[in-house]
């Protein structure tokens, strides 16, 4: 099955055997249903890195504050002064990647 499918797909291909997905084809269900659309600017475009972190290295690339000081995230500034500047503070850039993590891993069992 490949390292682009996550655990979570690994787990519910053995439990309820559901066809696991990969990462790209999780990323293209999310752009698919335009979720995001309601954040605009800056804010969009770091959603859109965020998406791409996760295509290429899992969900543990994007669950960290921390990660926002590397390529391409710097371009917009530290990780504070995305997290403050452009979502409003952490607890909006956190929910913002809990609606990630729930967009990518919706599942109808």
């Amino acid at each position: 099955m490949g390292q682009e499918v996550d655990v979570f797909d690994l787990i519910l291909h053995i439990a309820y055997g559901k066809k696991p997905l990969t990462r790209n084809e999780r990323l293209k269900n999310v752009k698919q249903s335009s979720y995001f659309d309601k954040y605009e600017g800056k804010a969009r475009e770091i959603i859109n890195h965020l998406l791409e972190r996760y295509a290429e290295h899992g969900i543990t690339a994007i669950d960290n504050i921390g990660g926002l000081k590397f390529t391409p995230f710097d371009q917009y500034g530290t990780p504070v002064q995305i997290v403050d500047g452009i979502f409003g503070g952490r607890e909006s850039y956190l929910q913002a990647i809990r609606e990630i993590e729930r967009q990518l891993y919706e599942v109808n069992i």
